[in-house]
């Protein structure tokens, strides 16, 4: 079992880099993402990370008629939650996008948990997918050497403060894998719609079809309207 779950660990890591590289080398710009008749979606991708990381998901939903939108501030995602949950507020605005879908990996869906109890005065957010989130922290964390990867100690007052906020959970779908390597408490959200995917991986689940179909129907519902819990 320990042999088998430190092969996946290691399958894992490709993933992060080739979209790494892809993200330094550019290839289609994220404008090409933005048209469509669709409600939009606003990718939240996770620390070092840039929105190509959550290009399989843009993809999918562009050719779906959803209109792909990611906030050109974040560059490599390294600022506190706090600050690039306002960073996406403005974008946010500056666009004047509403009924907006959340798809959030990793830090990604901490900033849009923020988002969607501090930041969206307007209430222009309808709901967050988000795959991986550390939403009770990393244990590991305390161990890192950067502090944009401190950010997750389970007792640091922005997570603290998210844990206590529950109101918003119920329009947030939480994914996590089965096993994450860096996270080993996982993903689940007390109020969420949570579901535990029979996969490991912290990366490769966002290239994974089964994932990709569960943001495919959780985009698809309209919560609006109808005020129905997305079902993945």
């Amino acid at each position: 079992m320990v042999a088998a779950r430190l092969a996946e660990g290691i399958a894992d890591w490709p993933y992060s880099w080739f979209w790494k590289l892809r993200g330094l080398l550019g290839d289609e710009p994220a404008e090409s993402f933005r048209s469509g008749p669709g409600s939009p979606v606003l990718l939240l991708p996770g620390v070092y990370e840039t929105w190509h990381f959550l290009r399989p998901a843009a993809r999918r939903l562009h050719r779906l008629g959803h209109p792909i939108h990611v906030v050109p501030g974040f560059r490599r995602n390294t600022g506190s939650i706090p600050e690039m949950a306002a960073l996406a507020e403005r974008y946010l605005e500056q666009h004047d996008l509403r009924d907006v879908l959340l798809v959030a990996h990793s830090k990604g869906g901490l900033i849009g948990k923020h988002l969607m109890v501090v930041d969206d005065r307007a209430g222009r957010i309808r709901g967050m997918i988000t795959i991986n989130t550390p939403f009770a922290g990393s244990v590991y964390s305390r161990y890192a050497p950067s502090a944009a990867l401190r950010a997750f100690i389970p007792t640091a007052p922005t997570l603290a403060m998210l844990q206590a906020s529950v109101d918003a959970n119920a329009r947030i779908v939480s994914l996590s894998a089965q096993w994450d390597p860096l996270i080993p408490g996982g993903g689940q959200l007390p109020g969420a719609t949570n579901v535990r995917l029979p996969m490991a991986g912290h990366f490769l689940p966002l290239v994974d079809s089964r994932v990709l179909a569960c943001i495919e129907r959780v985009a698809g519902v309209d919560w609006g309207s109808d005020h129905r819990r997305p079902q993945p």
